[in-house]
């Protein structure tokens, strides 16, 4: 059934590249959501109407998770629900740059199976199946083994940074951004940069499709504290992600502890 449900959020992705590159970017329409939630545009919403015509019809008995859906507690009676970004990195689609993605999961009893992780701007596909290995456009990948934290390149926002979150003080890593945290997992699983963090409450559409790609790359994902991740929770929140080799996990964990 993964390779199976693979192929369908393949076929969503593609399908959602080509409603959300219909837009235009900077003209396209866009507003803020309520309680500072971020903003959304009018592409996210087109995005996440055609994916819940499609992917419920395909699979009827799975549950839903997506940003841009109102949330309701029956998904949780769902052994299998679909979890859904729309566009991730909606600032980034907004002001006509090409890092945003789509982010699509499924995961069955709180562990992801099966997930994509698309920029079509880039003709960059990221795919995952559990116990199937990760590949981009096909290719397999592979975390990096960077050996020393100190010496690592690490996608984090600059707040990540600040020594309230480093107990034993702030390890000397080489900082570097990009703004979908789906893509910044991806990049991880990829090699192109040894670790990812983000120290905040993370919402499960960021992070479900890149965590299962990270971990068949033969990366470590883990929340802040070091917890398994669980996905399809009553709030839909992480208690934010860690993700990278087991070396560069490993010391992240102890360098954030308590000395």
């Amino acid at each position: 059934m993964p390779a199976r449900d693979l192929d369908l959020l393949i076929d969503a992705a593609r399908a959602a590249g080509r409603v959300a590159t219909s837009f235009t970017g900077k003209t396209t329409k866009k507003w803020d959501k309520p309680d500072g939630a971020g903003p959304v545009t009018e592409a996210d919403l087109a995005v996440n109407e055609m994916l819940y015509e499609m992917l419920p019809k395909a699979r009827p008995n799975y549950g839903w998770l997506s940003e841009e859906t109102e949330d309701n507690d029956d998904r949780l009676g769902n052994q299998k629900i679909f979890i859904i970004d729309p566009i991730d990195g909606t600032r980034s689609f907004a002001e006509g740059a090409n890092t945003w993605a789509h982010s699509f999961a499924i995961a069955d009893n709180g562990e992801v199976t099966a997930a994509v992780v698309y920029l079509p701007m880039r003709n960059k596909m990221y795919t995952a199946a559990k116990g199937q290995g990760a590949f981009l456009n096909g290719e397999r990948l592979a975390v990096s083994h960077q050996p020393q934290l100190s010496d690592a390149r690490v996608l984090a926002t600059k707040v990540n940074s600040e020594p309230r979150f480093w107990p034993r003080g702030v390890p000397t890593f080489e900082r570097h951004h990009r703004p979908s945290l789906a893509y910044r997992l991806a990049l991880v699983a990829e090699g192109k940069f040894d670790a990812m963090f983000t120290f905040r409450p993370s919402w499960e559409w960021d992070i479900a499709a890149g965590a299962l790609i990270v971990s068949e790359a033969g990366g470590t994902i883990t929340d802040q504290t070091g917890n398994s991740l669980s996905f399809n929770g009553p709030d839909a929140l992480l208690d934010g992600v860690i993700a990278g080799g087991s070396t560069i996990h490993a010391q992240s964990l102890v360098a954030r502890q308590v000395a």
